[in-house]
C-alpha cells in the first residue's frame, strides 16, 4: 500500500520503506523517495478519513498563526482502500527523552495558548472542517450533555463505586455549572504532550503533531486537563507559565479541570470491569478519590 501511494503521487517507487511500530490506530511507514524522506500514515480502519481530513484543517489553521506543525502533503482513500496520510518527515527527537523537558515544557504552553486562540464553530468532533450539519453540537450544554455524555460518566463511577457520595455529588455541582459558561469554542489539540512535540538537539520545538483528537472545545480547559495529567509539579508550573495563565486565574479553573480528568477515566474504568481487572481497579479507585495526591493536606 505505501508502495502504491508513493508511486500515484511521486510518479515512481519510492527507493526504501520502513515500519515504525508507535501507531495505535494507525499503521506508520518512513519512505524514502529520491533522497527525500516522507511519513505515510495508513489508518488501521476505513472510518478514519474524517479523522485525517480534520487534522490537515487543523493544522493549516495552526500553521498560519505560527505554530509549527508537519507539513501535510495529501490525505485520501482513494489510492487504496485505506484512509492515508503523507508528510514529510521531520527531522528531530520526540521531547519526552529530552534532557530539557522543563524548558520545552514551557515553549509547549505558549504554543498551546496560540492553538487555543484560534476560533471554531461548535463545539466538539465535528466543527469548521465538517460539512455535515446534524452531527454538531450549536452549544456547549449540548457538547457535555450529547457528545461527552458527563452524566452517564458520573453514572458509571456511581455503579462502580469509583467515588464516595460526598464526591459524586461534588462533581455534578461542577458539571452543572461547566454547562452555563458562555466562553466561545476555539481549536484544541486534544493531546498537547511532550510525545507530540519534535525537537532539535537543543531542545526548540520543530514541530507539534499528531492532531487527530483535536476538538472545537471550551479553551483552556480541555487542553490543559489532558496536558497538565501526567505532569510533575514542576512540569505543570512550567507549562502553565508559558501559556500565560495566571495563578489566581488557574485556582478558578481547576475545578473543571479535574472534573474533565475524573470523567475522562470512565472507559478505561469499564475496560477493567470487562476484564475483571480487580487489582488495578482498586488502584484507580485510590486516584480518584484523590489519596495519590501527596501535597495538599
Amino acid at each position: 500500500m505505501v508502495k502504491q501511494i508513493m508511486k500515484h503521487h511521486f510518479g515512481s517507487m519510492p527507493t526504501k520503506i520502513h515500519f515504525m511500530p508507535a501507531g495505535h490506530t494507525n499503521y506508520v511507514f518512513e519512505a524514502t523517495h529520491k533522497n527525500v524522506e516522507y511519513i505515510v500514515r495508513i489508518a488501521a480502519i476505513g472510518g478514519k478519513l474524517n479523522d485525517f481530513i480534520k487534522e490537515q484543517w487543523a493544522v493549516e489553521h495552526a500553521r498560519e498563526k505560527g505554530v509549527p506543525v508537519a507539513e501535510i502533503l495529501e490525505v485520501g482513500n482513494e489510492v487504496i482502500d485505506l484512509p492515508y496520510m503523507l508528510q514529510r518527515k521531520l527531522k528531530g527527537q520526540e521531547a519526552v527523552d529530552h534532557p530539557d523537558r522543563l524548558q520545552i515544557l514551557c515553549e509547549l504552553g505558549k504554543y498551546a495558548s496560540i492553538i487555543n486562540s484560534i476560533p471554531t464553530s461548535n463545539y466538539g468532533n465535528a466543527f469548521d472542517w465538517s460539512r455535515n450539519r446534524l452531527s454538531k453540537s450549536e452549544t456547549w450544554k449540548e457538547y457535555l450533555i450529547n457528545e461527552l455524555r458527563y452524566k452517564e460518566r458520573i453514572a458509571i463511577l456511581e455503579k462502580y463505586k469509583m467515588l464516595d457520595p460526598k464526591d459524586l455529588k461534588k462533581l455534578n455541582s461542577i458539571m452543572s455549572k461547566f454547562e452555563k459558561l458562555k466562553n466561545p469554542p476555539s481549536l484544541n489539540h486534544g493531546d498537547i504532550r511532550l510525545k507530540n512535540a519534535i525537537v532539535d538537539d537543543k531542545g526548540k520545538i520543530l514541530a507539534i503533531i499528531d492532531w487527530e483528537n483535536c476538538t472545537s472545545n471550551m479553551a483552556p480547559y480541555w487542553d490543559l486537563s489532558i496536558a497538565l495529567h501526567d505532569l510533575s509539579i514542576d512540569g505543570k508550573q512550567q507549562f502553565l507559565e508559558g501559556y500565560g495563565v495566571k495563578p489566581k486565574e488557574f485556582m478558578e479553573m481547576t475545578p473543571y479541570i479535574k472534573a474533565i480528568n475524573t470523567l475522562n477515566y470512565t472507559d478505561t474504568i469499564e475496560r477493567m470491569i470487562k476484564r475483571k481487572d480487580t487489582a488495578r481497579l482498586e488502584f484507580y479507585r485510590l486516584r480518584l478519590k484523590g489519596h495519590l495526591d501527596l501535597f495538599v493536606v
